[in-house]
């Protein structure tokens, strides 16, 4: 059985996930404009990325958190056009 998603592991994972991602590209995104499509795809895939290797009870859009037992909801932003809630240092990020 896989181990449990912590804080800890959920920080480090997102870390190696986008790095990973970030270096190929993805022809599924190609001329998608809707940053609320990108953002669900790319919670989707990442949400695959965890279960493959953690154990952990999912959240969803009618609960409104992606990782209840982690008191964790994840956000997809651009570095274009950040989520105007998150802190340009990354502190406010660190307390959600």
């Amino acid at each position: 059985m896989p181990p449990r998603l912590t804080i800890p592991l959920l920080k480090t994972q997102a870390s190696v996930f986008a790095r990973a991602d970030s270096s190929h590209d993805e022809p599924t995104l190609y001329g998608i404009t809707d940053g609320k499509a990108v953002g669900t795809y790319l919670e989707r895939k990442f949400q695959d990325y965890l279960h493959a290797k953690y154990t952990y009870i999912e959240g969803s859009s009618a609960k409104g958190i992606d990782f209840p037992e982690l008191d964790v909801d994840m956000k997809v932003t651009s570095i274009r056009q950040p989520q105007s809630s998150c802190h340009p240092t990354g502190r406010d990020s660190e307390r959600r």
